[in-house]
């Protein structure tokens, strides 16, 4: 299995279907969480909407430059989430989510091994591997936050 497949594997793991890391994924745990638990602020905590754009909004700039496009994510707008004034609103946040980590997935699988290594976007942003593999980090550290938060509100 080529370094790419593997990458995107392990980025399906914790987004959408595994169980390996820690478990369970973001599909799994936001599976049954509602629009009033996903907004319900915990202490001083994120709210489990807030996580979910968050990381969505990452891997949304990421995909638009795997797609040939800029890279044109600002860290500072990375928790600018709409309000979620509906059911609706929420499952169209996890929608989007869903369908981006696939694409994000299947792009990172056609990316040869040796341009892994290239420089992504700018030197200072590191190698196209370095950036998937900070995703997946990236995701399981807010995944253990929304799986604790979760478990806040259903177990007060």
């Amino acid at each position: 299995m080529s370094s790419a497949s593997q990458l995107a594997k392990r980025f399906r793991e914790v987004l959408l279907d595994g169980v390996w890391i820690a478990n369970t994924n973001f599909k799994d745990q936001l599976s049954d969480v509602t629009r009033e638990q996903a907004v319900t602020k915990v202490g001083s905590l994120n709210t489990i909407a807030m996580l979910t754009f968050h990381i969505h909004y990452y891997i949304a700039g990421v995909l638009n430059v795997l797609e040939g496009g800029d890279l044109e994510i600002k860290d500072q707008f990375s928790f600018d989430l709409p309000p979620i004034e509906s059911e609706e609103q929420w499952k169209d946040l996890l929608n989007r989510l869903w369908t981006d980590s696939e694409k994000f997935a299947s792009l990172v699988e056609q990316i040869p091994d040796d341009k892994l290594d290239e420089v992504f976007v700018d030197e200072k942003y590191g190698t196209y591997r370095r950036n998937i593999e900070g995703m997946i980090e990236h995701s399981y550290y807010h995944l253990g936050q929304i799986t604790l938060i979760k478990k806040m509100l259903t177990h007060p």
